[in-house]
């Protein structure tokens, strides 16, 4: 833990401090203090070179930034080890005067100015100017408790790990049998460092004691055993040491045993380890487990006409200084960041040595588009999907006349902003709300029954299907719908088990703050090794007859290669025929997206309409999981929707049934043009 931080210019002004502790905050204000015998003893004296400054139990730590005369200084009690002070002073001096720049060099011209006589003294009785760095440095409280914070924690990760492997490393305790042949003869070291002659002595006897043990077992049988017990009493014992007893090892854990006969009721209830047994589910829930189901940060809004609607998943960079803190906790070490190559920061300098009016021409622009490619996969772009956007902005800016540097970057930022644009926009209405509502409010005959509206989630294993449904059941239930979950994983195991616990806890959260939900989701399931189709088909008519409105199917998760699989979930898409098939995939991936999505897509379209007459479906959009894990490479939102021309409906940005998001156009392109 530090005790204090100081932010000085070199001619004694203090710009900014920071105390940790009261007694570190009355020490600061005294003579006495580390920072001033800093100053006093090291600067002045010109040993600033040295590594760091002690007095007083204190460890002192500075650096410079010499073109604005300020000092970085960093104090803490000397016996501890902080790992992170180096990166803390570089990542400080780093932040401090990208935020304050325009501001610590005005201040420090003028004190040249006064000091270097240029205010006259018949100025001297107009008001001097006024340096107020409260104000001047609104905010630096924030993001220094921040930058310290997340060096903290990476040095607390650190530690956790250096010590790891060093505790699963050690050897137990020695303690041999009197059998054993396998002895340790070797001393070991004694933790505590210095040992008295008594203690010696004590070791010594131990050893020799553990040394006619292992001559007893060498000897064999009963004439070992005789040797040892016709010693004296303190040797009575082979493996003993003169004060302790020996440490026997602990019995293993007992093996259950399995019967040929079936368990009964007795046997596998004592079986049953689960914490809440499936009797307690209609019970009452807990206060504190409604409120960790639901985020109320990040809960949806009202319209006028009482719909609830996610919120907008946006790209709203805090400050400057949120990005030049997570660049110094990402790589607190480096002294200085270099800029990447190919970004479209550098992509301004390629485009600077175009000055001048004129026509830009495939040579002019390769290098560019280059640049450009790079940049795309760095924010997770597949690498084909980034060649063809890139071909796509060459072609836009070929025989077009430039005027300058500021032309030239505009028109290529614009071009490219124009073509993410166009593959973004979707081509259908994402609108899943209205779609719902138009079937169910859609005229009948007397003979028709209405028939809920379906969805089904595909995608590959892991991706998060399940819960991503019932965060999508959830934003249903607000909005009014019954909704019923089909269990069509009969694969996995738990599959089953994990929907039924989604299904009550979304019982439990209201409508509007209403206490429960009960009778407006519920769960259809026919347990495992079934045919997905079959339940499906199942659930669709259960849901029919019992007025649900919505049936949300949950699949299994299988790989894009896997022909047979695929083949099963086109015949649940033949013989159910939802009206969306949602595909969920990952916002971390890269180029296996192209892959996946065109190879489900082709899959659901070639054997989904093999049987009969009618054209086989498709995906007909996408939901975006873990998105709250890539930042601003958000690339994954490009290659999906370039893939399958089709929109993504929601984003999954965290672990709770609220967090669910719809994205803007607007929201990613300013994602992926951000360097």
């Amino acid at each position: 833990m530090l005790d204090h931080c100081s932010i000085l210019h070199k001619g004694g002004i203090v710009l900014w401090s920071r105390s940790f502790t009261p007694a570190a905050s009355q020490l600061a204000s005294s003579s006495a203090s580390p920072v001033n015998g800093l100053i006093r003893d090291a600067l002045i004296e010109g040993r600033a070179a040295e590594e760091k400054y002690e007095k007083d139990g204190y460890a002192v730590k500075w650096t410079f930034v010499n073109d604005l005369e300020l000092i970085f200084v960093v104090a803490y009690q000397r016996i501890l080890q902080l790992t992170y002070v180096e990166d803390l002073l570089g990542a400080l001096k780093t932040i401090f005067v990208k935020l304050f720049e325009p501001f610590l060099a005005a201040f420090v011209a003028s004190l040249h100015a006064v000091s270097g006589g240029a205010v006259a003294l018949s100025n001297s009785a107009s008001e001097p100017t006024l340096w107020n760095f409260a104000k001047a440095f609104e905010g630096w409280d924030a993001a220094f408790d921040k930058l310290l914070k997340g060096l903290e924690q990476k040095a607390a990760e650190d530690r956790k790990s250096r010590l790891r492997p060093v505790a699963r490393g050690l050897a137990p305790p020695l303690t041999p049998s009197p059998g054993s042949s396998d002895v340790e003869t070797a001393p070991t070291e004694s933790p505590s460092g210095t040992v008295d002659e008594q203690q010696i002595a004590r070791n010594v006897q131990a050893l020799k004691n553990r040394l006619r043990g292992r001559g007893g077992a060498r000897g064999g049988g009963r004439g070992g055993r005789a040797r040892v017990e016709s010693g004296s009493e303190r040797e009575s014992y082979p493996n003993s040491d003169s004060d302790t007893t020996v440490k026997r090892k602990p019995k293993g854990k007992a093996l259950r045993k399995w019967g040929n006969e079936a368990p009964s009721e007795s046997e596998m209830a004592s079986l049953d380890f689960s914490s809440s047994k499936l009797s307690d589910l209609d019970g009452a829930p807990a206060a504190g487990d409604v409120q960790a189901l639901v985020d109320a940060a990040s809960l949806g809004t009202r319209t006028k006409d009482g719909l609830y609607e996610v919120k907008d998943w946006e790209f709203a960079r805090d400050s400057s200084a949120d990005d030049a803190i997570a660049k110094a906790l990402l790589a607190s070490s480096s002294k200085q960041d270099k800029p990447a190559q190919g970004s479209l920061g550098a992509l301004g300098s390629l485009f600077a040595r175009l000055t001048g009016s004129k026509v830009l021409s495939e040579e002019d622009l390769k290098p560019v588009l280059e640049g450009m490619k790079q940049h795309l996969m760095k924010k997770n772009v597949a690498k084909e999907i980034a060649e063809k956007v890139c071909e796509g902005v060459g072609e836009s800016l070929v025989g077009k006349k430039v005027g300058g540097f500021q032309t030239t970057s505009a028109a290529v930022r614009q071009a490219l902003s124009n073509s993410i644009t166009r593959i973004l926009t979707p081509k259908t209405s994402t609108d899943l709300l209205l779609s719902i509502r138009t079937k169910l409010s859609s005229p009948l005959t007397s003979t028709q029954q209405r028939m809920p509206y379906s969805i089904t989630f595909v995608g590959v294993n892991g991706v998060g299907k399940s819960t991503n449904l019932s965060k999508v059941c959830f934003w249903l239930i607000q909005n009014g719908f019954r909704v019923l979950i089909a269990a069509c994983d009969t694969f996995r195991s738990g599959a089953v088990e994990q929907l039924r616990v989604h299904v009550r806890n979304l019982s439990m959260l209201g409508v509007n703050g209403a206490g429960d939900s009960k009778g407006r989701v519920e769960l259809y399931e026919r347990g495992y090794g079934k045919d997905a189709a079959g339940i499906a088909r199942e659930a669709i008519g259960y849901a029919k007859d019992n007025d649900f409105d919505v049936v949300l199917i949950d699949t299994a998760g299988r790989m894009q290669d896997n022909e047979p699989l695929m083949r099963a979930l086109a015949k649940l898409v033949a013989v159910n025929t939802p009206d969306k098939i949602l595909f969920v995939g990952e916002a971390l991936v890269g180029n296996e997206a192209v892959d996946q999505l065109s190879k489900f897509d082709r899959a659901l379209r070639d054997f989904s309409g093999a049987g009969g007459a009618g054209k086989g479906r498709g995906i007909d959009g996408m939901l975006v999981t873990k998105w709250d894990t890539v930042d601003d490479k958000v690339g994954a939102a490009l290659s999906m929707t370039y893939v399958t021309g089709q929109p993504i409906v929601f984003v999954g940005t965290g672990q709770t049934y609220t967090d669910l998001r719809q994205l803007r156009v607007g929201n990613v392109v300013q994602a992926i043009l951000s360097d």
